[in-house]
């Protein structure tokens, strides 16, 4: 029987949007020992591997880079039928930019294709805090890779990956060979919630942990200290004024038009 394909999903551990987000006073980096989970638009890439994997011969693992809290991660996308996870933690990285992130997530994925062969990484178009929409351009850079960016539909036949592209303007369908990285866009599909088997499953699904030191990563490259693009400012958003109470005295409508003309609503 043939070894199975192995497919690498880069996954991100972010603050809940619904909650409030905090910075830290001493370095102005964002506070993530709260309350947090996967990057919602990353698991448009875990469902498409997961989709991959039921076509039949592909092995689906998930990578993430953060604190210990960031393994909820991993955890949302073996529940959702991921084979297996790696979880890279080490205090260095506290404050690391995209930059430094891209190194590491580049060694990672040099030392999981070293262990068994990468044919395919997964990314999503973008994470849902920092929002930069980088990574996977860095990580083809720094990889040698094909990057094809912003799939709306995503298929692979034999050495190739085929992606549909949509913009406001065109449709665009693009090939690349294989091994490569793609990043998909909230278009391509509907993840699943994760079934009560799945969860139960999930808990005994292998998760590997690397420091820096198994990546062969100096401290000193990475962390705020080398971050090509610290915060230097944060400020709360200022709070919301009071709203207009418009009484209506026969004259409502007149002064909801003048309020909204003033504002240039209309």
């Amino acid at each position: 029987m043939a070894e199975p394909r192995r497919v690498l999903v880069l996954v991100k551990y972010v603050p809940d949007a619904a909650g409030e987000r905090s910075f830290a006073d001493a370095d102005s980096t964002t506070v993530r020992t709260t309350e947090g989970l996967l990057s919602e638009l990353d698991e448009y890439a875990v469902e498409e591997a997961l989709s991959l994997a039921e076509s039949g011969g592909w092995e689906v693992t998930v990578a993430t880079m953060g604190p210990e809290q960031a393994g909820a991660a991993i955890r949302k996308a073996l529940q959702m039928g991921a084979d297996a996870g790696i979880h890279i933690s080490d205090e260095a990285l506290h404050g690391t930019d995209a930059l430094g992130t891209s190194a590491v997530l580049a060694a990672a994925v040099r030392k999981f294709s070293d262990e068994g062969g990468c044919d395919l990484l997964l990314c999503g178009m973008a994470s849902t805090d920092a929002g930069m929409s980088v990574i996977p351009a860095m990580l083809a850079e720094r990889l040698g890779l094909p990057q094809v960016s912003f799939a709306s539909q995503l298929s692979v036949e034999g050495d190739t990956v085929r992606i549909r592209r949509d913009s406001e303007t065109a449709t665009e369908t693009i090939e690349s060979r294989l091994p490569a990285v793609v990043s998909v866009t909230d278009q391509i599909n509907e993840p699943r919630y994760p079934s009560f088997k799945g969860i139960m499953a999930a808990k005994k699904k292998p998760v590997t942990t690397w420091s820096l030191a198994d990546l062969g990563i100096e401290p000193a490259e990475v962390g705020l200290a080398a971050s090509w693009s610290p915060v230097t400012e944060v400020s709360k958003r200022p709070p919301r004024g009071q709203g207009t109470i418009i009484t209506d005295d026969g004259e409502g409508g007149v002064a909801l038009a003048e309020f909204l003309a003033a504002e240039k609503f209309i």
